[in-house]
């Protein structure tokens, strides 16, 4: 087996609440994203509750400390912010809509 080139990306999430559908999920959009950038995306099983993704072995989101889960388009951010700053990710880089001011912070 050959050595992995590239950074490398592992989503730990927790069994016990059943969350493997939604990290292998995130880890389709990081890969279908970066389909050359990313020399790894790897799933790592745990408990408790865990739900972080580190790229490198430096953490980049954690649902305890974060508030929850990532969305996909902040996450792709986050990891293209770290290995290639300068991209483009297209309909992920639009800024999303803001309430008007004096309303009720519904999005129209």
């Amino acid at each position: 087996m050959s050595p992995v080139v590239g950074p490398s990306v592992t989503i730990t999430y927790c069994t016990q609440c059943r969350w493997l559908l939604r990290a292998t999920w995130l880890a389709g959009e990081l890969l279908t994203s970066f389909t050359t950038d990313l020399g790894e995306v790897s799933l790592r099983p745990g408990v408790g509750g865990v739900f972080r993704v580190s790229l490198d072995g430096e953490q980049i989101w954690d649902r305890k400390s974060d508030g929850g889960f990532p969305e996909a388009a902040e996450l792709k951010r986050l990891v293209r912010d770290r290995i290639a700053p300068g991209r483009d990710l297209g309909h992920t880089d639009r800024s999303a809509p803001t309430a008007a001011p004096g309303s009720d912070g519904a999005v129209t």
